[in-house]
C-alpha cells in the first residue's frame, strides 16, 4: 500500500477513473503539459492525450461553461481551477445552471461535473489565493460540496465525486496538500459522499471541522490530555448534504461541543451547525456551543496569516471555556 500526500491522492484517483471510464476527462488551466499549478495531474496528459487533459485558456467562466456542455452531453468532466479566490467568476453558470439543470428538466438530465479547488490559507500565498468561502456553495441546492483532510479519504471521496450524478464543488485544503501523508489503497475503493468520519472517540466535548483544521483539532486534543480532557473529533467531510446524524450523535454523547473553520465567523458553516445542535441536541448541552473561526476580514497577507487561521491555542482557549461553564 503507497504512502502517499494529498495530490498524489487526487492524481491517483484521476488516474483510475480516467483507465475505468472513457468519459472521464480533465480540463482547466496548466492541467496538462505542467500538470497543474500543484502538480496534482502530472504525467495524465501523456498517458491519456491532450483530448482527454485539455489544457485551457485563462478563462475560468468559459471553462466551466464548456464542462457543464460536456457532462448535459455525457461526458464527465473534471474541470480544476487553481485557486478557490478564482472560483467566483463562474458561481452564475455553477448555480444558475449546474445547479438547477436537474429540476429545470424534470430529472431529463444531470450534470455530473466535479470542480476541483485548492482552498485555504496556510502558504503564505498572495491575493486571492487563501479563499475559505465553502459556506456559498453549500448554500446553493443542487450542488453537493465535498472537504478532504487525508489522502486516503481524498482518494475515495474524488472517485465517488466523479461517479455521481450531480455536480460537486471538491475542496483541498492547500495548507496539508504535501504536510501530511498516509496509506492509500492501491485497489478500487469509495468513500460515500454525505457520511462523516469520526477521527477519534471522546467522551467530554465534540470538535467538529474539516479540511486543514482536522490537523489542528487533532493537537488540540493531545494537548487537552494534559488537561485530562477526552475530546471526541468529527471531520465533515461533505458539508453539503451534512451528516446531521454524526454531529448529533456525538453532541448527545458527550455534552458540548465546539466548530472549527477557517472561513469567516459572520455567515459560516459554523452558524448553521451550531443552529443544528440547538434545534436537536439542546437538552443534551451541558454548555453553550462555541465556534473558533477565521477572522471577518480577507486573508490577510503572510506576515498577518498566523493570526488569521484557527491556531491551537486559539481552539484551546475555547473549549477550555466550555468545560468551564
Amino acid at each position: 500500500m503507497p504512502v502517499l500526500n494529498i495530490v498524489e491522492a487526487v492524481n491517483m484517483a484521476l488516474r483510475e477513473e480516467m483507465q475505468r471510464d472513457k468519459r472521464v476527462v480533465i480540463l482547466g488551466e496548466d492541467v496538462g503539459v505542467n500538470g497543474g499549478v500543484f502538480r496534482a495531474t502530472v504525467g495524465l496528459q501523456e498517458e491519456f492525450g491532450n483530448k482527454r487533459v485539455i489544457d485551457t485558456p485563462i478563462l475560468e467562466n468559459g471553462i466551466v461553461g464548456c464542462a457543464i456542455g460536456m457532462a448535459v452531453y455525457g461526458l464527465r468532466p473534471v474541470v480544476e481551477i487553481q485557486f478557490m479566490g478564482f472560483i467566483y467568476y463562474i458561481l452564475n453558470h455553477i448555480i444558475s445552471h449546474a445547479a438547477r439543470l436537474r429540476t429545470r428538466s424534470r430529472g431529463r438530465y444531470t450534470v455530473p461535473l466535479v470542480i476541483r479547488a485548492p482552498y485555504g490559507a496556510g502558504i503564505r500565498a498572495p491575493e486571492h489565493h487563501s479563499e475559505s468561502t465553502e459556506a456559498i456553495f453549500a448554500h446553493i441546492p443542487g450542488i453537493k460540496v465535498v472537504v478532504s483532510s487525508t489522502p486516503r479519504d481524498t482518494k475515495g471521496l474524488l472517485i465517488s465525486a466523479i461517479r455521481d450524478p450531480d455536480p460537486t464543488i471538491f475542496l483541498e485544503p492547500k495548507r496539508i496538500y504535501r504536510a501530511l501523508k498516509g496509506d492509500v489503497p492501491d485497489e478500487e475503493y469509495t468513500i460515500p459522499l454525505g457520511k462523516a468520519r469520526i477521527v477519534r472517540e471522546g467522551k467530554d466535548l465534540s470538535i467538529i471541522c474539516w479540511g486543514a483544521m482536522v490537523m489542528v483539532a487533532e493537537a488540540v486534543a493531545n494537548e487537552a490530555i494534559n488537561d485530562g480532557l477526552d475530546i471526541e473529533i468529527i471531520d465533515l467531510r461533505t458539508l453539503s448534504p451534512l451528516d446531521k446524524d454524526a454531529v448529533i450523535s456525538s453532541v448527545e454523547k458527550t455534552g458540548r461541543a465546539l466548530v472549527i473553520h477557517e472561513a469567516p465567523k459572520t455567515g459560516g458553516l459554523g452558524a448553521e451547525i451550531v443552529a443544528l445542535i440547538n434545534e436537536k441536541a439542546l437538552l443534551y448541552l451541558k454548555a453553550p456551543v462555541l465556534r473558533v473561526t477565521g477572522q471577518d476580514v480577507a486573508v490577510p497577507l503572510s506576515q498577518a496569516e498566523d493570526y488569521y487561521i484557527p491556531s491551537v491555542a486559539r481552539v484551546l482557549n475555547a473549549l477550555r471555556d466550555i468545560m468551564a461553564f
